[in-house]
Parts: structure tokens; sequence; C-alpha cells
């Protein structure tokens, strides 16, 4: 069994293991703890005699017993090793349906529990439910990575110090805001990986998108979930579209738009038609559905509605400001009115995202456009300096020589990812 097998396993598997290990034990510190065990027994066994058919229900099994056996070590009410240990046996059916669902959505809830910072909820939960490293959700902050470590421990010390349990509460508002974000950054982290070799991690987007039309289930009259959920829909639709067979990026104005998912973008802009009977559409997500829904309905390139992205972006920068906000609609201002427009909205950002590749992408291509092609080339090699995932280092260093060589690409977009929250706008 190879060691990247084993690491996707890991990102894949593990929040999963930890869920179910939650609802069983009731302690994340521990649920972690057993959850690791389970890995380690997993590379033990599957060294000497291959990976099982379905790894995903042997790991389900094996974290049940070493659950038990935990409780049955630590607990001394014995009716609650009882009523786990006489449960139903871990089957494939009911380990890969709803149920399992819904552990991992009572994990987020939890962990974004009103007793923690926003920043705190965030950082936990993306950990959690992403199975990423505590450096890979520094990045998805742009934050340092002792900082998120700080965070994270703090952060779990708060819940078990408040005994806080773990479920779908009946009051759900107070954390929807939470929750959302966090689905949100889960499909981020899938669309744009920030991390490794390839550009798409499909599960982490399957993952968010379960978890949103869950969520949505949940709470069919909250304008802001459909908004969240029509977003992550209509950015799958072009999942098949954004990468070559071996991973190399393939820009929004290069996708070949038949390869586009219709079913997920009708149903997208269905849950925008409802988000608008509702009347909730000026709600950050409600606009940035909107603005994948105007990529979405363009049959070309050439069909965009830039000037239409650019209003959406001008009041989404006024509801829910952010750097990375403005750098996204300095590529709409730059689509819809020039290059030089964009430069303008992008200067005053070098200081606020120094560490942030996609502003010295939109930089590099921005300058491209304007025809200077020195700058631009600068900007781009910066851009493959600075990030860590291997496909976008390869395209920004494709961009750099081209510019190199004197001329450029202008309207082939950046190596930006289109959704407002982590990417540049309607370029990938």
């Amino acid at each position: 069994m190879t060691e990247d097998r084993i690491d996707v396993l890991w990102r894949v598997e593990s929040p999963r293991v930890i869920a179910r290990l939650m609802r069983l034990v009731g302690d994340l510190d521990t649920a972690e703890e057993l959850a690791a065990d389970v890995f380690v027994a997993a590379i033990e066994k599957w060294r000497l005699e291959g990976v099982p058919a379905n790894p995903a229900a042997w790991l389900m099994t094996t974290a049940r017993f070493l659950a038990v056996d935990r409780i049955r070590r630590r607990d001394t009410q014995r009716g609650k090793y009882r009523l786990v240990a006489a449960s139903e046996p871990v089957s494939v059916e009911h380990d890969s349906g709803g149920d399992l669902a819904e552990d991992l959505l009572g994990l987020i809830f939890m962990a974004c529990h009103p007793i923690l910072s926003p920043d705190a909820r965030s950082a936990l939960t993306l950990k959690l439910v992403c199975g990423l490293s505590t450096e890979d959700v520094a990045r998805a902050f742009l934050t340092p990575a002792p900082t998120i470590a700080q965070r994270i421990v703090r952060a779990k010390k708060t819940l078990a110090a408040a005994t806080v349990r773990f479920e779908l509460p009946d009051d759900r508002k107070p954390r929807l805001d939470a929750v959302r974000e966090v689905i949100y950054l889960v499909f981020n982290e899938g669309y744009s990986a920030t991390s490794g070799d390839r550009w798409i991690r499909g599960d982490l987007c399957a993952e968010a998108l379960r978890l949103g039309r869950m969520l949505a289930a949940l709470t069919p009259n909250d304008t802001e979930t459909l908004g969240l959920l029509a977003l992550i829909e209509i950015q799958a639709s072009r999942l098949g579209a954004r990468e070559t067979p071996d991973g190399t990026p393939i820009l929004l104005n290069d996708q070949d738009r038949t390869r586009w998912d219709r079913l997920l973008i009708q149903r997208g802009l269905a849950t925008i038609n409802r988000i608008e009977q509702l009347r909730g559409t000026v709600g950050p997500y409600a606009l940035q559905a909107a603005i994948a829904a105007c990529h979405a309905r363009a049959a070309t390139p050439e069909d965009t509605d830039w000037e239409r992205i650019t209003a959406l972006y001008d009041g989404l920068a006024r509801i829910s400001p952010s750097p990375v906000v403005e750098l996204n609609r300095a590529v709409a201002t730059a689509r819809a009115f020039g290059p030089a427009a964009g430069l303008e909205i992008l200067a005053p950002l070098f200081s606020r995202l120094a560490e942030y590749h996609l502003l010295y992408a939109v930089a590099g291509d921005l300058h491209c456009r304007a025809g200077d092609h020195e700058h631009a080339r600068e900007h781009f090699l910066t851009a493959a300096s600075i990030t860590r995932n291997s496909a976008d280092r390869t395209t920004m260093q494709a961009r750099a020589a081209v510019c190199a060589a004197g001329h450029g690409t202008a309207g082939h977009g950046t190596a930006g990812h289109g959704t407002a929250g982590h990417g540049t706008a309607g370029n990938g």
C-alpha cells in the first residue's frame, strides 16, 4: 500500500471516522485519538494482507470496536456500553448513507458552537471535516500555522470545558453563519486545492455539495443557505471541464462548455429562483450565486455579462468587504472596463495579501492584457514561488515563459478559480 494512497484515505475517510466516533464516545480528543489508532491498525494490517474490497466499511467497523473497548475500560456506566455494543453491526449500507452524513453535519454544528470565536469555529471545523493538516488550514485562512494550531487547541479545550454535546441542535439559527462558512471553505479547498499535486479535490467538493443540500433541507426558507447551495451547485457544474486527464488546469475561457454539468446548473438556477421568490437576493451567498449564474448562462466567453458581474461584486464588497472580494472585483472590473481599471483596485491589496499567490496571478494577467509583459512575468514568477499547489505552480511558470517571449495571452484568465471567497472571478 503506497504512502499516497494512505494519505488520500486519511483525507477522505478520517472526517467520517471522527464523526462516527464522536457519536459513540462523545469526546473530541478521544475521537481523534481513536481515529488515528484506526488508521495505524489499517496500515499495519493492509500492508500484510492487502486493502479490503471496502476500506471505508473496514475502518468504520474497526472504529466501533475500538470505541467499545475504550468505553468498557473508561466508563463505569455499564448501560452506555451495553447500548453501544448491542447496536447493529456496521454495514456498507448503514455507513454510506444519510446517517453518516448527519454525523458529519452534527460534527460541524458542534464545532460551530457560539461559545467559540468565529475564527476558531472555522479553523477547527475545516481541519476536522476536510482532514487537512494545520498547515493546509493556515493557507486556506492566509494565517500563520502556529496561530491556527493555537486556535484549534483552545477551541477543543473550550468545548470540553463547556461539555458541548455532539448533536444537531433544535435552534440552529445562531450557528448557521458559521456552518455555512465552513461548508463554503470545504468546497473551496476542493475546488482550488491550496496544496498537493492536483488542482481539484473532487472528494471535498462532493462532501460540501452533500452537506449543503442537507443544510438546505434542514432550513428550506433560509435564503443564505439556499444561496450557498446554488453557488456550490453552479460552480461544481464546471469540475469536469476544469482540468485535463493528467491534472493540467483548464482556465474558464478555454473550457469546453458542453462538458459543464447542465443538471447541476439547472438545479442551481432553480434554487436562485427560489431565493428570488423569498426576496433574499442581497445576502453575500445569494450575490455570489448570482455571479456564478452569469457565467453559467453564457454560452461562450464573449457572452459573459461582465458589467452585471461587476455590479454584483460592487454590492458584495459593500455588505461583505474583504481583500479577496476586492481581488475578485478587480478582475470583474478589468473585464468590463479594461485592465487599467482593474489594476487601480488591485494596488492597495499588495499590503494585505502579500502571501496570497492569486493576487500576483491576477496582477500578472492584468499587466499582460495591458501589454506590460515584463511586469506580468515578474508577477507570475512570484505567484509560482508562493503557491503550494504544483498544478498552479506549473501554470504560473508557463505564463511567465510566455511573457518572457514578449507576447501575452490576454483574455485567457489567470490561474484563478471562480469563487468569490477563494479564487478570482470567472477564471476557473
